[in-house]
């Protein structure tokens, strides 16, 4: 399973990779379509791990008062995430 921001990193990545360069040079607009490509992955990647951090929190909140399975043992949010959203 991914998440919604896996999915869109992913997705930029795979359909939006810059432009490759010509003759050894980038144009002006190449450069400026890098350094855009570049700042989007550097946001992309901040909130990657925010929405990390709100999925395992999450998790922990539900784990506090297991209601239907009080015997059940302890499942840390890291591995939560990890068997779900990391491929």
């Amino acid at each position: 399973m991914k998440t919604a921001m896996q999915f869109l990193k992913e997705e930029i990545k795979n359909k939006i990779i810059p432009s490759s360069k010509e003759n050894g040079e980038l144009s002006e607009y190449q450069y400026s379509h890098n350094v855009a490509y570049g700042t989007v992955l550097t946001i992309i990647e901040y909130l990657l791990e925010k929405e990390k951090e709100q999925i395992k929190k999450a998790f922990s909140d539900g784990q506090e008062t297991p209601i239907n399975h009080p015997t059940l043992p302890h499942y840390s949010n890291d591995e939560y995430y990890n068997d779900n959203y990391n491929s």
